[in-house]
C-alpha cells in the first residue's frame, strides 16, 4: 500500500484523504476480492411435497422461456403457472403446519395411561399397564398419606376403594392438636356442630 503512490505531506487534507481512501479500496479489492452482495437466506422447504416440487419446477421452466422470449403467450403462460405454483405452495404449507400442530397438541394431551414404562420403589422397570397403575397408586398413597403408621380414622362407606387411597387420613394427634387450638364461644359451622362438642 505504501508503494501505491507518493504521500506528500504538504497537500490539502481532503486530497490526501481521497488518495488514501482510493488506495485502501484498491488494495482491499485486490487482496480480499469483491462480493456481489449479501447472501440470501435459504428458503424454508421442509414442508414441500411432490406436487409443490413439480409446480416450482414448471414455474422455473416457464420463467426461463419468458426470459428468452417475452412474447404474449409466454407472459400469459408464466402467469398461469405462477398462480398454480402459489396455490400448491399455500395448500401444502397449510397442511404441513396443521399436521405439526396436531402432533404437538396430541403430545400435550398424553396422560398417565400412555406411559409405557416406569420404575418401582426398588428401581425395577415396570412395563405392564396394571403394574404401572399400581405403582402410581402406591406413589400417591405414600404422597398423601405419608409413611406414619399411627392410628387413623376410617372414612365412611361413601368413598370407594380408589378414592379412599388418595384421601389423607387424619391422625388422632392432629385432631387433638387442632382441638387444643380452638377457641370457645364461637358460632357453629354450616353442619350445626359447635367447635367444641362439650360446649353444647
Amino acid at each position: 500500500m505504501l508503494g501505491e503512490g507518493p504521500w506528500e505531506e504538504g497537500e490539502d487534507a481532503d486530497d490526501m484523504w481521497l488518495k488514501m481512501a482510493t488506495c485502501v479500496r484498491k488494495v482491499a479489492s485486490e487482496v480480499l476480492g469483491v462480493s456481489t452482495g449479501g447472501k440470501q437466506e435459504g428458503k424454508d422447504t421442509w414442508w414441500w411435497n411432490d406436487e409443490v416440487k413439480r409446480a416450482i419446477k414448471e414455474k422455473k421452466k416457464c420463467f426461463k422461456c419468458l426470459h428468452l422470449d417475452k412474447s404474449a403467450a409466454n407472459i400469459e403462460g408464466y402467469k398461469l403457472v405462477k398462480r398454480a405454483a402459489k396455490r400448491a405452495v399455500s395448500v401444502a404449507k397449510a397442511k404441513a403446519y396443521d399436521d405439526r400442530m396436531a402432533r404437538i397438541r396430541e403430545r400435550k394431551t398424553r396422560d398417565i395411561n400412555q406411559i409405557k414404562c416406569i420404575k418401582d420403589g426398588m428401581d425395577r422397570l415396570l412395563v405392564n399397564d396394571d403394574e404401572i397403575k399400581g405403582r402410581w397408586r402406591e406413589y400417591f398413597d405414600k404422597l398423601f398419606n405419608g409413611e406414619n403408621e399411627g392410628t387413623t380414622f376410617e372414612l365412611d362407606d361413601s368413598f370407594d376403594d380408589t378414592n379412599r387411597r388418595f384421601v389423607r387420613r387424619f391422625q388422632e394427634a392432629e385432631i387433638g392438636e387442632a382441638l387444643k387450638r380452638m377457641k370457645g364461644g364461637k358460632a357453629m359451622g354450616p353442619d350445626g356442630i359447635p367447635l367444641r362438642c362439650g360446649d353444647a
